[in-house]
């Protein structure tokens, strides 16, 4: 099976700051003057070189998306919501364009169960001198029971998880608005994180690029299942077409109905 092996600085990696289990730990992140390696900054966004590149052969950097410690997207305004996307995507297409990379990744870590160390909301783009993007997802994961539509953007519950029971799609046509995509991610973290289940306290973000179209995957964390860990087998949830119509009814109730 042909896969993707990466190198991990494990000594590198004893030395990151974290403050999620330990919660009073300094956050290195609310300390602004004392930051550095600062490639870019829009307002009270900051993209900088990442201090603890524990990635071997990659470059990793750091997108904190606010000010404030313990806020998260659920709390954005749109405006800032929609700055963040926008700020974040031209980087990380920035970076794949540059001719630097191999493979570029942009994602997100929230909570004890997503793989993060640090509350501060941020995100994460990674440039790899050596990945295989193509081993990195496959289109069918982006398959789905559609949500709502607008604007080109197809957001959608996954029939074919990458992990397993609920994730969440959002598929943009090629020039679809940015902002579209940034709403959509925001109801899909608002609804994991305050109607989803209320054991969840843990998500990622995933963007990819399919055929120079842009993807995204956003997807609750719990214990990951053994099955899947052991076996590569995967769960599609029974109760699909709920969760679709439950997000349409919070979030799209005053638009036309959808099949």
């Amino acid at each position: 099976m042909e896969i993707n092996l990466i190198g991990f600085n494990t000594t590198l990696g004893k030395k990151k700051p974290e403050n999620i289990i330990n919660k009073t730990a300094p956050c290195p992140f609310c300390d602004r003057e004392k930051l550095s390696g600062i490639v870019d900054t829009d307002g009270d966004l900051i993209l900088l070189k990442n201090k603890y590149n524990v990635i071997e052969d990659a470059d990793q950097f750091v997108l904190i998306e606010s000010k404030i410690c313990h806020s998260d997207m659920p709390d954005y305004s749109a405006d800032h919501m929609h700055r963040l996307i926008r700020f974040g995507v031209h980087h990380w297409q920035k970076m794949q364009n540059s001719g630097d990379y191999e493979t570029v990744i942009f994602f997100k870590n929230f909570g004890p169960l997503s793989g993060g160390t640090l509350r501060h909301p941020h995100m994460q783009i990674v440039g790899f001198h050596a990945l295989n993007e193509h081993l990195t997802f496959d289109p069918i994961e982006f398959k789905g029971l559609t949500i709502h539509e607008e604007n080109g953007v197809d957001f959608n519950i996954a029939t074919c998880p990458r992990i397993g029971f609920s994730e969440f799609n959002i598929v943009p046509t090629a020039g679809a608005p940015i902002d579209t995509v940034a709403d959509d991610i925001q109801i899909a973290v608002d609804y994991l994180m305050r109607h989803f289940n209320k054991r969840c306290n843990s998500y990622n973000i995933f963007f990819y690029q399919e055929r120079g179209v842009m993807r995204v995957k956003i997807m609750p964390r719990f214990a990951t299942s053994p099955l899947f860990i052991g076996y590569n087998i995967r769960f599609r949830p029974s109760n699909l077409e709920d969760l679709r119509d439950d997000v349409r009814r919070i979030y799209f109730s005053d638009s036309k109905p959808q099949a």
